[in-house]
């Protein structure tokens, strides 16, 4: 979790139901997808402000002539100057001949509802 202090842009807190290290601000976990705070103006505004400046769709076919294939789905966070913020290892596995496996990575953004004039955003 962040070091930055409560209701400052970038601030993080644990979900209660997945344990995932979420933004204070969230009113839907993204990890689990479940309901944190219960404000339906809140929620609606969140909702129309987000927006998804990147998603990335693909999948890997394992070819029938080639033995099982061993997998790691690694997800890195770089800041503007190229160094390494964040690692997180999301999902290992195995395919077996013909199998396939389909992966979306999706970046959502909304503006902070934090203090006004503090720099958030980089965890260190």
């Amino acid at each position: 979790m962040s070091n930055l202090k409560p209701g400052t842009p970038g601030a993080t807190r644990q979900c209660p139901h997945c344990r995932e290290t979420i933004l204070e601000s969230a009113t839907v976990c993204p990890a689990c997808k479940h309901h944190l705070k219960f404000d339906p103006a809140a929620a609606a505004a969140a909702a129309a402000e987000t927006r998804t400046p990147l998603r990335v769709e693909g999948s890997i076919r394992h070819p029938g002539d080639a033995p099982p294939w061993e997998y790691s789905v690694v997800v890195t966070v770089r800041n503007d100057r190229g160094d390494e913020i964040a690692r997180k290892l999301i999902s290992v596995g195995a395919m077996n001949p013909d199998e396939q496996r389909s992966f979306t990575l999706t970046v959502e953004v909304a503006p902070a509802r934090g203090k006004p004039g503090t720099k958030g955003g980089t965890r260190h």
